[in-house]
């Protein structure tokens, strides 16, 4: 089994790809960045290979895979037809990340084992170079889902995520830290509509652009019921989590914010436990906690950054972190969608 780690920000190094694209079509698992985070890839095509993702990561076989392209070939291989708004939608984001979830064209094509038993099929384009030269290489499509163990947070760079998965990919091609730093839009077609299953870089706003009704899905902040059946990965389990006991605080009112995660924090220190508060860098200052880390000042850095930090709390020992919510607007949603889960749902709104 091959483990190799060569940093590939710079400059592509087309020989290592090529090797990697050897592993993909021997039926091998090869971990690899993307432009949202790192995926853990197979032959999308190959039932045996896809059920070994599912095997490494410790997944759920109801969680259906996203299937990785470098062109429309592969789609329309894979896809029964494109509707007028899903060309325009891939005209304006692909490549890019957002994944689409189309009515697949035959069970023959792509196993059932990718798709959770459901007729669609959910496809993206990455705009990531290593990752559009890993697919092109191969010549398959390549499903892929975060590369983490199930439960856990997403992994954006090699270094966090390389303990869990090492011994489990027979390539590793490092690109450096991923440029968004969450899971693409996912989006389903209905007649006009488009409803957000996943919300990701691409938001609400810039999808009304295409369509003028665009929904989110009820689960994107609530939770999915133990039977109920969901198109989208990321959705119906628990994920993005440390191990560590978290809660969200959100108040459009800064002063209700600030006060409120404050308040909950001395309840804590006066029962002796240790709180730790990750807030956005302009009210960091403003929190009396002794342990405080800083998200990022925008939030494409709080996205950005948001995976490594809750992958390091874990090592900090304390009782409860606090976590300064964002909002739902724009970005913010699927920052927000991100960080429910992570917290169990455990997330109080200050009117």
């Amino acid at each position: 089994m091959i483990s190799k780690y060569s940093n590939q920000k710079e400059k592509l190094n087309i020989e290592e790809i090529n090797q990697a694209a050897e592993e993909i079509k021997k039926g091998n698992l090869v971990l690899f960045p993307t432009e949202t985070v790192y995926g853990i890839g197979a032959n999308a095509l190959d039932e045996k290979a896809v059920k070994n993702i599912f095997v490494a990561k410790g997944r759920a076989q109801d969680n259906p895979l996203i299937v990785h392209v470098s062109n429309l070939e592969m789609v329309n291989k894979i896809v029964d037809n494109i509707s007028p708004i899903e060309k325009r939608l891939i005209e304006k984001f692909w490549p890019g990340p957002l994944t689409i979830i189309f009515i697949r064209k035959s069970k023959d094509i792509i196993p059932d084992v990718v798709t959770a038993n459901l007729d669609t099929v959910g496809i993206r384009m990455p705009s990531n170079e290593i990752a559009k030269q890993l697919i092109e290489r191969s010549g398959l499509p390549i499903a892929a889902p975060s590369a983490n163990v199930s439960g856990r947070p997403s992994g954006t760079k090699v270094e966090d995520i390389i303990s869990e998965l090492d011994g489990k990919v027979s390539y590793i091609l490092d690109g450096g830290s991923t440029d968004i730093g969450l899971e693409s839009t996912v989006i389903k077609v209905n007649e006009n509509k488009i409803d957000i299953l996943r919300p990701g870089k691409i938001t609400k706003e810039q999808l009304e652009q295409v369509a003028k009704e665009v929904d989110v899905d009820k689960h994107v902040l609530g939770q999915v019921e133990k039977n109920e059946i969901v198109a989208s990965p990321g959705m119906k389990y628990r994920h993005y989590a440390p191990n560590t006991k978290c809660m969200m605080i959100y108040s459009e009112n800064k002063s209700k914010l600030i006060s409120e995660i404050n308040n909950v924090t001395k309840e804590l220190q006066e029962e002796n436990k240790k709180v730790l508060v990750l807030g956005s860098k302009n009210n960091l200052d403003k929190y009396i906690s002794k342990n405080k880390w800083n998200m990022g000042e925008t939030l494409d850095e709080i996205a950005k950054n948001i995976f490594t930090l809750l992958r390091k709390v874990d090592k900090e020992n304390v009782d409860l972190v606090v976590i300064e919510g964002v909002g739902e607007k724009g970005l913010g949603l699927a920052i927000t969608n991100r960080l429910i889960r992570a917290c169990a749902y455990n997330y109080k709104k200050i009117e």
